[in-house]
């Protein structure tokens, strides 16, 4: 057994065109698919976008591997477990929904036996929506791969630090970081410190990417330059391993004789990255009003509609708030799009309690919703002529532009808080049609 797996490093930047080598002159020179790879190596392209994709948006990389990937059992269809692809099981209500966390689990469960689905839209299968995923697991993959067919995978830990080993390198990351998986790259996630939780959005439409920024300029928001890529590292292990793959909403299994963590250099823009959301720059109203949340975004999936995302991750960071005889927290409001919350750590600044890290809250489609009852009675006599500092505190919205349809296992969860609706019940009658 040859490993070079321990940690040899990140390459800056979003979307580059990287070149990393774990063994001197495995990268072959001038030629992608040379007659002879170096070191007896197989070259091997994934492309994550169409051949013909517009160079700005095109991604794929050559990898040099010690076995094709192709070099596997034939697969068999498995249990899918708590993991749900399709979205119209179950009629999805216009409340507004809240989940506790999800407990840890009291039985060995790694990363896929601890994924369960909350919600989503659209299908793998037309390759457009999302789905939206809790994970809870006490055990590290050890003889076990994992691929996504279907989506690339934005996860998101609340608890424990993720140690994520992927074909063209290793991501290790804790809460308030994230990292995003290519479709179809296979990796295996270990758990540095025993139990962990936290989400996953697993996007079937287009690639996640930066935001273009319009009026706000050149620099702001997520700097490309804090987005990290593997150096490359290998696994030269034989055994008799189990390639999980998620194909068209199904778990596949297949048995393989060598790790497939065999990638010794690569080169291309499609590779797995992470991201520290304490890095991002957040922009805010120096004057007055609360602005829109998409000064929050961090990535998105755009659309074929022009200024219309099918998935924004959009973040509620440490920030000052500064902006004079103003409501300072979110606004009530209904909108076209729909979102779903979770809370990585502190208190989310629209809701005084109920909202514990590792929850979920989903507000849908014009469903009415904002501060409760005791954070707007706060707000609203706050003295506004001094900043205030939000601080302690990550929160994250999912938003897309299509109804989040929750699971039927979401609906009937014991960690539902039936109770919610009451957050907006205890506010009174101010109205005096005699006073302006």
């Amino acid at each position: 057994m040859t490993t070079n797996l321990a940690h040899p490093g990140y390459q800056s930047g979003f979307g580059n065109e990287f070149a990393t080598e774990a063994l001197p002159g495995a990268l072959p020179a001038h030629r992608n698919s040379p007659q002879r790879a170096p070191y007896g190596l197989y070259a091997e392209q994934v492309s994550g976008t169409a051949f013909t994709a517009p160079r700005a948006h095109n991604r794929r990389s050559w990898l040099y591997r010690i076995r094709p990937a192709a070099m596997h059992q034939p697969f068999r269809q498995i249990g899918n477990g708590r993991i749900v692809s399709r979205f119209d099981e179950v009629a999805a209500p216009p409340n507004q929904l809240r989940w506790d966390p999800l407990p840890l689990p009291t039985e060995p469960a790694d990363f896929i036996d601890g994924l369960v689905t909350m919600a989503g839209n659209g299908s793998p299968l037309a390759q457009s929506g999302c789905a939206i995923h809790l994970y809870a697991a006490n055990r590290s993959m050890t003889d076990r791969f994992f691929y996504d067919a279907d989506g690339e995978l934005l996860i998101v830990p609340q608890q424990g630090r993720l140690s994520i080993a992927t074909e063209l390198g290793t991501l290790d990351i804790e809460p308030q970081e994230i990292a995003v998986i290519p479709r179809g790259i296979r990796f295996q996630i270990r758990l540095p410190d025993g139990a962990a939780r936290g989400y996953v959005c697993e996007n079937f439409g287009a690639l996640l990417r930066l935001p273009d920024m319009g009026p706000i300029g050149s620099n702001g928001l997520a700097n490309p330059r804090d987005f990290l890529t593997p150096c490359a590292s290998y696994e030269d292990r034989e055994g008799d391993f189990e390639l999980v793959a998620k194909f068209g909403g199904n778990l596949w299994t297949a048995k393989i004789g060598h790790s497939p963590l065999d990638v010794v250099a690569w080169h291309g823009n499609y590779a797995p990255y992470k991201y520290d959301l304490r890095h991002f720059n957040t922009i805010g109203s120096i004057s007055y009003d609360h602005p829109d949340p998409s000064i929050f975004l961090v990535l998105q999936a755009p659309s074929d509609t022009p200024g219309v995302d099918t998935l924004d991750f959009v973040i509620f960071p440490p920030r000052w708030l500064a902006a004079e005889d103003t409501f300072r927290p979110p606004w009530f409001h209904r909108n076209v799009a729909s979102e779903f919350m979770g809370l990585i750590a502190g208190q989310y600044d629209a809701k005084s309690e109920g909202f514990r890290p590792g929850g979920a809250s989903l507000h849908n489609c014009m469903s009415g919703h904002g501060p409760d009852a005791p954070t707007f009675d706060k707000a609203s006599s706050a003295d506004t002529s001094v900043p205030h500092k939000v601080d302690a505190t990550m929160a994250f919205m999912f938003e897309t532009r299509d109804p989040i349809c929750p699971t039927a296992h979401a609906l009937s969860s014991s960690q539902l808080q039936p109770d919610y609706y009451q957050c907006w019940q205890g506010f009174h009658k101010h109205f005096n049609e005699n006073q302006p």
